[in-house]
């Protein structure tokens, strides 16, 4: 019995380890030359609704600042002009998650007091975000790339830690910018 334990709470952990890993996708408009992409922008106007970013303002500002590091690197230029080639917004979302495994049990059926056993169920309650960055062709005024990280949220206490976690996941989701198809 003690190792059917031990062996449970093992693959209890694999699975939190398993639920934490971070999920990067993007899509983008197929018709869109991203060669001439050459200066950018971050958006500066109202919040949009529900933005977590919006409510953490030092998280947003480094998060802005490691966009801009990452989109020089790939030979783009930050202008605080009225008219860059692309807009840039960064958001996030935060929902509640919960995560149910059942790991069965034994048991019997009673006739007089209906189902009697042993049943092992671990519940695991924890916050996913996902963290957006859009961006947008000024001149058509439409979304031309999207690029999403959906992860399990943790809580650090050191800002360089949350720095590097922030790095990390902006590094992954621009990886993928400019597209392949692009031609920058």
């Amino acid at each position: 019995m003690k190792m059917f334990r031990i062996f449970a709470i093992g693959l209890a952990l694999l699975a939190m380890v398993g639920c934490s890993s971070m999920s990067v996708i993007s899509d983008w408009d197929h018709a869109t030359d991203f060669s001439k992409f050459k200066t950018f922008r971050f958006y500066d106007g109202d919040p949009i609704p529900g933005d977590e970013l919006a409510k953490h303002p030092l998280i947003q500002k480094r998060v802005q600042e490691t966009v801009a590091q990452i989109l020089e690197s790939k030979g783009f230029q930050q202008t605080d002009s009225d008219n860059p080639d692309m807009l840039v917004f960064v958001h996030a979302g935060i929902k509640d998650r919960v995560s149910v495994t059942n790991w069965g049990g034994y048991g019997w059926y009673d006739p007089w007091w209906g189902p009697v056993g042993y049943r092992n169920v671990d519940v695991y309650q924890y916050e996913e975000g996902t963290l957006i960055i859009d961006i947008v062709d000024v001149k058509r005024k439409q979304l031309v790339w999207r690029g999403m990280a959906t992860d399990v949220v943790k809580g650090y206490k050191d800002p360089q830690k949350i720095q590097a976690n922030l790095d990390r996941i902006v590094e992954q989701i621009l990886n993928q910018f400019p597209p392949k198809s692009g031609k920058k």
